[in-house]
């Protein structure tokens, strides 16, 4: 299992300071592509501030991946409109399972929250079925919320 202690430790110092939240989450999806194993694809959506029922890519590592994704579509729209990680043991068994990359077996998506309202989501892949449970849920939430903390407050409206 993750050292998800370890986890939100280094991604704590890594953004102690920064302003920048897009090398942020470029860092953060980075930190979780190397730390934790049988993954194909690491990062984040952001909603759009000028469309908040679209997703829109955000700073991620693995292969390429779909561009917009709407609210309530496949996994990352369905995190966001139930304002509820989902975890996902078999992708293919999931209604709806948008396929960006062909290769992915499994699926965490995890909202990120600002001022109590959701601004995106962390979106972990793997090549493997099964390989996500409730302690990783726990420990990506965890790591999202020490994330979310160095966003500004109007956060996507600058990026996007």
């Amino acid at each position: 299992m993750p050292d998800y202690a370890r986890l939100h430790e280094t991604l704590a110092a890594l953004i102690d300071g920064v302003p920048h939240p897009l090398p942020n989450l470029a860092n953060a999806s980075a930190l979780l592509w190397e730390s934790l194993e049988d993954l194909n694809w690491a990062g984040f959506y952001l909603l759009s501030p000028a469309r908040p029922d679209l997703l829109v890519l955000g700073p991620f590592q693995g292969r390429t991946a779909c561009i917009e994704i709407p609210v309530g579509r496949g996994v990352c729209g369905t995190a966001v409109a139930r304002e509820a990680s989902v975890v996902v043991p078999d992708v293919h068994a999931f209604p709806g399972h948008i396929a960006c990359d062909s290769a992915s077996e499994s699926e965490i998506v995890v909202p990120i929250r600002k001022n109590g309202r959701i601004v995106g989501v962390l979106d972990l892949d793997s090549p493997k079925k099964n390989t996500f449970g409730e302690e990783d849920r726990a420990g990506l939430e965890t790591f999202v919320r020490i994330l979310a903390d160095a966003l500004p407050d109007d956060f996507p409206a600058r990026l996007l």
